[in-house]
């Protein structure tokens, strides 16, 4: 396997997973799928601001995908990034949800970043787990603020310091 820097025909398999995780999870908290257009201005998008976007690829197939971003639009908030890793369903419970997430832990402090936050459905225990393996800690529990499948979900917010000794610039 290996972990590498999306291209853009990488897109229609990113797209293909992202909208898997729209139809079958609580993972990301929207009702219709994107169409291609919708990934070349994400992958537009994260390239002008100089963030990653890694693929695991194995096969010759892109099998999970990871990225940041900006977490709130405002300068105070310049040195905080949110992330987002999803795995094909059928490449789920082999480990490449770590594989990415250390990947893009080590571009977030290449990029001069200091906290890394993670919004995740309170219920998705799996997902809670592989951050605290990562040492992210819940920093917030937010009841019933979304919507999916018929039925309120909650979000968890979990956070890792990528620089604990770093003094505020």
């Amino acid at each position: 396997m290996l972990i590498r820097d999306a291209l853009d025909s990488d897109l229609p398999a990113i797209r293909d997973i992202y909208n898997d995780a729209v139809l079958h999870s609580t993972a990301i908290w929207m009702d219709r799928e994107v169409d291609l257009a919708n990934r070349q201005a994400w992958f537009t998008a994260r390239a002008a601001q100089a963030y990653p976007i890694l693929v695991a690829e194995a096969g010759g197939e892109v099998i999970g995908y990871a990225s940041f971003g900006d977490w709130r639009p405002f300068d105070g908030f310049c040195h905080t990034v949110e992330h987002s890793v999803y795995v094909r369903a059928d490449q789920r419970g082999r480990g490449l949800g770590p594989l990415l997430m250390n990947a893009l832990i080590e571009r977030a402090r290449a990029c001069d970043k200091h906290v890394m936050v993670a919004a995740i459905e309170s219920g998705n225990a799996a997902s809670i787990r592989l951050h605290e393996r990562l040492g992210f800690v819940v920093s917030g529990q937010m009841p019933q603020v979304g919507r999916k499948f018929g039925r309120w979900l909650d979000l968890t917010f979990m956070q890792l310091i990528l620089s604990p000794q770093r003094s505020a610039p």
